[in-house]
């Protein structure tokens, strides 16, 4: 799996064909496909053949093109495979229109006003989003990401240093964006920045916290979160610890049985995320509130709130390790 999906992030086709000897047709894989296993329990580790799509539409080299494009946009697909009578491979149908939008209209706000204690002494005289990777600031990044994502509108939540920050990016015409600020006049936590907002948004927003840097695909996040009916999306990630110890399953005093190391997998939160307009109105003025706090109220009052499973490269830099680890990155 990880080799299928190094194949899906380096190309811009969006699936993967899986072939057997003399390129004959498996299945397709598409990062839909990907997330679907993953929600299932299934890992990057495991075997292709347990995420692949067997009954993809196929066409046979003889049907036109116009006929393929009106196949793909009844069945929201954007990709068909050519097969022989043999079912061997011999070439592809591709919808490229529909894979990258002009411009998004939402909003992405990119929260970068926490003061990174866990980084001093860097951040003692420098906003932690701001501390260079790859010789730019993180946070620069995040924004060429969102724009080449068609994300244009741009919203930095800042407070400690945030001037630095405001001074550095201006109004993002630099970079072909549009920069505004809300400004924390004290830290208000991984939400609480959003209900300055004003006027409140009539589209979904992206939030993406400051100290986050990922290959994921915001537009496709949108547009899963838009898919869902839900009220708010987070990003997920599989994590796996390793226990360090062997451990000894009991029942009183007596022994049931053994585990060497075992390893613990469970879903952590990604720092990125999309809400709904609605979901913004459980949040209070210059009230702090983190983000699971704010799932945890939009589910009190029956909103939908969903995780999006990413497979994409991603690294939290909230430590001295994973600031060394991100300058070491292939950014």
């Amino acid at each position: 799996m990880k080799e299928a999906i190094q194949n899906l992030n380096q190309t811009e086709l969006k699936v993967v064909l899986v072939v057997e000897h003399n390129d004959i047709l498996v299945g397709t894989l598409t990062d839909g496909d990907v997330r679907r296993g993953l929600l299932r329990g299934l890992s990057l580790d495991s075997l292709i053949n347990e995420f692949v799509f067997r009954e993809p539409l196929v066409l046979p080299p003889r049907v036109s093109r116009e006929i393929a494009l009106d196949l793909m946009e009844v069945n929201e697909i954007n990709a068909i495979p050519i097969v022989d009578e043999d079912r061997q491979v011999v070439g592809l149908h591709l919808f490229r229109e529909v894979l990258a939008p002009s411009q998004r209209p939402n909003l992405m706000v990119i929260m970068s006003g926490g003061q990174g204690s866990r980084l001093r002494p860097h951040t003692e005289t420098c906003p932690k989003p701001m501390l260079p990777v790859g010789g730019k600031p993180m946070l620069e990044h995040i924004i060429e990401r969102a724009k080449a994502e068609s994300f244009k509108r741009l919203v930095l939540a800042v407070g400690y240093l945030g001037h630095m920050i405001e001074d550095y990016f201006g109004d993002g015409s630099q970079w072909n964006v549009e920069i505004e600020y809300l400004r924390e006049n004290s830290p208000l936590g991984t939400a609480g920045a959003i209900g300055l907002l004003s006027p409140r948004p009539d589209v979904p927003i992206i939030v993406t916290n400051g100290d986050v840097l990922t290959d994921i695909r915001y537009g496709e996040l949108l547009d899963f979160h838009s898919s869902h009916n839900a009220s708010a999306t987070m990003a997920v990630r599989l994590h796996e610890l390793q226990h360090p110890f062997g451990v000894v399953h009991i029942k009183g005093v007596d022994i049931l049985g053994f585990e060497e190391k075992p390893t613990s997998v469970n879903h952590i939160n990604a720092g990125v995320y999309v809400l709904e307009p609605r979901a913004l109105d459980v949040l209070e003025v210059d009230e702090c509130c983190d983000m699971p706090m704010l799932f945890d109220r939009l589910r009190e009052k029956s909103e939908r709130t969903i995780a999006y499973p990413m497979h994409e490269p991603w690294l939290d830099v909230g430590r001295e390790d994973d600031l060394r680890q991100a300058r070491k990155m292939d950014l």
